[in-house]
């Protein structure tokens, strides 16, 4: 199993980052909610890292927190929730703000998320919330009030085209591209950054496919 990875970011783009480790370049496939904490191309990075290996695929998931990565590691182990899936949550509410959403049996936040159904946002509620006491200590207390699945007020790192970041990540996630544009431009306001249109954006469209 690889747990870590440390290494040169070569590239990154919504869905994917390029590391190279001891001369390797590994494909590490991540959540929005990485891609928009990783640094800038040329910098280090360390991801934490699943290492999932299928009859005809190898494929490596990478997350900044190890409380994302140990929350892929529950919801993957949910009936019909695979990587991708898991990957589409955790693209649209960070670990924290999947956490709150249990704990407030928020059915309408989940199926707000690309791929997830009433039905399986209902089993997610149901199978996660004694999954969720095995990251005790990850993670902080939910607060009074706090917005679950509300968008982030700020980003560490800046794109250059916020809309049409934010564009690309909505098509990766499973939007026709004329979905995503409507979307992304019914919510943008001056001065928004990527996340937060994309989070935005989930809020108020139906489930892809």
């Amino acid at each position: 199993m690889i747990g870590r990875i440390r290494g040169l970011l070569l590239e990154k783009t919504p869905g994917q980052a390029l590391v190279e480790c001891a001369g390797l370049g590994y494909e590490v496939d991540i959540p929005y909610t990485t891609f928009f904490h990783l640094p800038d191309t040329g910098q280090e990075v360390t991801l934490h890292t699943h290492f999932a290996v299928r009859e005809d695929a190898q494929s490596l998931f990478g997350f900044t927190s190890l409380l994302d990565r140990n929350l892929f590691r529950l919801l993957i182990k949910v009936n019909g929730v695979g990587p991708k899936m898991a990957i589409g949550i955790l693209s649209g509410l960070d670990a924290q703000q999947f956490i709150q959403c249990v704990e407030a049996r928020d059915v309408n936040a989940l199926v707000k998320l690309p791929g997830v159904g009433k039905k399986t946002a209902e089993r997610l509620l149901i199978d996660m919330t004694d999954r969720i006491k095995q990251l005790e200590g990850l993670f902080a207390p939910s607060m009074p009030g706090q917005l679950v699945g509300g968008a982030v007020s700020s980003s560490p790192a800046a794109v250059p085209d916020p809309r049409e970041e934010a564009e690309a990540a909505l098509i990766a996630l499973g939007y026709k591209p004329q979905e995503a544009a409507k979307a992304i431009s019914k919510v943008a306001e001056s001065g928004m950054n990527s996340e937060q249109l994309i989070r935005l954006a989930l809020r108020n469209m139906i489930p892809a496919g």
